[in-house]
């Protein structure tokens, strides 16, 4: 088989505790031809020292630290890594995070025999606090391989795999031709470039097997959200909305308007769970009201399910309703 270059894209930031466990991950990793690229984000504790002490100690692989001007956030530094990859494929890992040891030589082979532009695999969550494992990102796709474009977005819009960035071996020269790079000041940026892939994918293929380890620990985003995460929701679905008023296909259109009422009811959810703060809830309540929602004919269309047709009425409610009812349904 063909050995392509892979290269390996890792943010620098605040990961003293966590950098050197994920390199040592890479270094384990059964395939060899890969480019390591260690995108230095200006952090404020010891990380890249102990980067530049490891690259030193390994200096027969092909190490690359690229340092950004200032502080740049994750979206800039993802776009660093897709602008100087010299790779066939990226691979997106985290600076916290670990990968299997076989994980980028079974991608490869993937995407090779199948020629498709992006292979997932499937993420085991580990708590570090009480060093418990646990599926966390799962493949729910039951093809191995999608070789159309309809059914590759039908795939993510039905939540067939996950949206996270990593853990995804992706065609490089696929994301360049589309101009698919993350938007700047994003928190949750992973959710809208992967929304936006989708949009562009023809052929995708699942590696139902554990291949990411994601440490759960208490500096993570998904323990930290705040309200800047929920101005990102809003900003998010702002973006997805202005797609389906573009979108002339009649059929891809409902299915985003669909997503964005899926996105609205999840991250409200979401948004409870981090804060259970009455105002900043009813806050994002409302600045959904005013974004993409069913109209009062679609209620009668089959272009939706019955599960959307009520998420999209509760969603619309006044907003003292709405929140009653939420925490009749969701409780504390």
């Amino acid at each position: 088989m063909n050995l392509p270059l892979v290269t390996i894209s890792i943010p620098i930031y605040q990961c003293e505790n966590y950098i050197i466990n994920c390199l040592k991950s890479v270094v384990s990793q059964t395939y060899q031809n890969l480019e390591i690229l260690l995108v230095d984000d200006f952090g404020n504790d010891n990380s890249m020292l102990l980067v530049e002490d490891f690259v030193q100690k390994n200096l027969h692989l092909n190490f690359k630290i690229l340092k950004n001007k200032k502080n740049s956030g994750l979206s800039v530094v993802r776009n660093v890594g897709i602008d100087n990859a010299q790779g066939k494929y990226i691979f997106f890992l985290d600076s916290d995070d670990e990968i299997t040891p076989d994980c980028i030589s079974k991608m490869v082979e993937i995407a090779e025999r199948g020629q498709v532009e992006m292979v997932c695999g499937n993420t085991i969550g580990y708590k570090v606090s009480n060093k418990i494992s646990k599926e966390l990102f799962i493949i729910k796709s039951e093809k191995d391989i999608i070789t159309n474009a309809d059914d590759a977005f039908d795939s993510f819009i039905n939540g067939e795999y996950p949206v996270n960035s990593c853990n995804k071996l992706i065609r490089v020269d696929f994301l360049k031709k589309n101009k698919l790079y993350f938007t700047r000041d994003l928190f949750a940026q992973d959710s809208l470039q992967s929304f936006e892939t989708a949009l562009k994918l023809q052929r995708i293929a699942f590696l139902k097997e554990s291949t990411y380890i994601y440490n759960l620990h208490d500096e993570s985003v998904i323990h930290n959200r705040n309200k800047r995460n929920f101005d990102n929701w809003i900003t998010i679905i702002s973006i997805i909305e202005k797609y389906y008023k573009l979108e002339k296909n009649k059929d891809r259109k409902s299915k985003i308007l669909s997503h964005i009422i899926d996105y609205k009811d999840l991250t409200l959810l979401m948004n409870w769970k981090a804060q259970k703060n009455e105002e900043l809830w009813k806050y994002s309540y409302d600045a959904y009201k005013k974004l993409a929602s069913l109209s009062f004919a679609d209620y009668w269309s089959f272009d939706f399910s019955k599960e959307i047709k009520k998420k999209n009425f509760l969603q619309n409610l006044p907003t003292d309703l709405g929140y009653k009812i939420f925490r009749k349904r969701f409780g504390s």
